[in-house]
């Protein structure tokens, strides 16, 4: 009977563990109200209360009197109560005042989840596509009078049948690099960037008359012709934990950078196909160095260190985006990422 009595108590102390690790903490220091201002984000918000910011969605205190309480102006207050023994997170719409005056400016926006400014260009340029829609594109052969490079307001020829007939108005993209798996060596695909947008004039046969509209660099031949890509990035985002993916891993950084720090984007292992989707946070482990054990002479791995945060903001069918919010430790390629 003691044994019982000791098993019962040790399972209450376990399960009071851990629904103490899994409760939301907040910082040390956090104050109890925070006024809004220009250039915050809501991660930013939520980590001068919460200890792991990304779970904010949890502690939000919904008001029905606000028609969307997670669009946040500047001027608005959150303030920190208690509900239950448990924090939450509320709004106050802050004062507006309105001038009797007429002037033109941009409408007020909210603020965003997480710093766009950081992914501006990843957010539509960059796509990732598999090999058969690589290979089954159209691609530029040349350009008007001959000229093997154009830009805005030239014409250019391509040659294929378009992926997407009932649109006209597609974009160009240059292949940028290729993505495998640095574990099973799987393709995961090919990235892409936008060199311009095109309209397409005409059509005869498998050659295709496009006008170009607008070029961020000169239109070369091999550039593929693809529909643009539809989706788009929302401000707002809705943390939550990643799902268990077997070999997640960090394969390369965006922007021309070696080593990874807060705010830098990168490309991940997975993408649609292992159920990621945008607002996904993982946790980021630093791989474990290799050193020489000094009394036999083995090489030993040391365990892998928390790094850091990620939270995917764009997938593909096999490789996502994800942008690094918080970083403790120098985070490479070939780090790996775990749940939260």
């Amino acid at each position: 009977m003691r044994g019982v009595l000791y098993g019962l108590i040790g399972g209450c102390l376990l399960w009071a563990g851990a629904a103490n690790a899994d409760r939301v903490q907040l910082q040390e220091g956090h104050p109890t109200e925070y006024v809004v201002v220009k250039g915050d984000t809501l991660w930013d918000i939520s980590g001068r209360f919460l200890r792991s910011p990304w779970r904010w969605p949890e502690v939000w205190n919904v008001n029905p009197q606000i028609d969307n309480p997670h669009l946040i102006y500047p001027g608005d207050v959150i303030y920190l109560t208690w509900v239950d023994g448990q924090p939450r997170l509320s709004l106050r719409r802050g004062v507006r005042k309105l001038s009797p005056q007429v002037r033109v400016q941009q409408l007020e926006q909210p603020i965003p989840a997480i710093p766009l400014r950081d992914i501006s260009s990843f957010l539509n340029e960059n796509r990732v596509v598999q090999d058969d829609t690589l290979i089954t594109a159209p691609y530029v052969i040349g350009g008007r009078n001959e000229s093997i490079i154009a830009g805005a307001g030239d014409r250019v020829y391509a040659r294929g049948q378009r992926i997407d007939e009932d649109i006209d108005q597609q974009s160009l993209y240059r292949p940028a690099r290729q993505y495998t798996h640095p574990v099973t060596g799987e393709l995961l695909g090919y990235e892409l960037y936008k060199v311009a947008d095109a309209l397409v004039r005409a059509e005869e046969g498998d050659i295709l008359t496009l006008d170009l509209t607008k070029t961020r660099e000169e239109v070369r031949t091999r550039d593929r012709l693809l529909p643009n890509d539809t989706s788009r990035i929302e401000s707002v985002f809705y943390p939550k934990p990643g799902p268990a993916i077997e070999d997640a891993l960090i394969i390369d950084v965006l922007g021309g950078v070696a080593k990874i720090g807060q705010f830098d984007a990168v490309a991940l292992s997975f993408g649609d196909q292992e159920g990621v989707e945008p607002g996904h946070v993982f946790a980021i482990y630093k791989k474990g160095e290799m050193v020489k054990d000094p009394v036999n002479g083995e090489m030993v791995k040391l365990p892998d260190e928390h790094a850091g945060e990620l939270m995917v903001f764009k997938t593909f069918e096999r490789v996502s985006y994800g942008l690094v919010m918080d970083a403790t430790n120098v985070i490479s390629v070939g780090d790996s990422l775990h749940q939260p």
